[in-house]
């Protein structure tokens, strides 16, 4: 009976070793997978923020009403950044005479919107929209269709358009 004593024990020290591996094993294994999907999170919404930064910075600049130009341009400005909002800054004077004299009027909506490229700071972006367009040279209204490349830059904890450009 003494030799079969040994035996059991290292068999008792054997199971609680493999225990406690098993556990840092499966321990190890719930917070890598954890991490995974915290990342993957973090990056949908990240990418989420991003599109509709895009999709609200697309609709300033294809909606605006002479009546209200000074608010209109106003908020394509409150979203850009750097060349781009110095440019539309330097023209919004023009612009308001412009829109004013052709009683000028569009309608933006949103079709579609996707990432190019992004990192964490910056990224392209296509859109798709539609505008119903009316000035004095068409008091019905005109339906129009844009495609637009926007660069965005992420300052200040906003993403800001940098670039607008028609494509398409």
């Amino acid at each position: 009976m003494s030799k079969a004593l040994p035996v059991l024990a290292l068999s008792g020290r054997a199971w609680a070793a493999g225990l406690v591996v098993a556990t840092v094993l499966t321990t190890a294994l719930t917070i890598w997978l954890s991490l995974g999907v915290y990342d993957q999170r973090e990056t949908e919404q990240r990418r989420q923020v991003l599109l509709a930064a895009a999709r609200q910075s697309a609709l300033n600049f294809t909606s605006l009403d002479y009546r209200h130009y000074g608010r209109d341009s106003a908020n394509v400005l409150e979203g850009a950044t750097g060349d781009f909002k110095k440019q539309f800054a330097a023209q919004t004077e023009e612009l308001t005479k412009l829109v004013a004299e052709n009683r000028s009027m569009s309608e933006g909506q949103i079709l579609e919107a996707g990432i190019v490229r992004s990192d964490e700071r910056s990224a392209r972006v296509l859109v798709v929209a539609d505008s119903k367009v009316t000035n004095t040279a068409t008091p019905k209204g005109e339906a129009r269709t844009y495609r637009l490349q926007l660069d965005l830059v992420y300052r200040d904890g906003r993403w800001l358009t940098s670039d607008v450009e028609f494509v398409g």
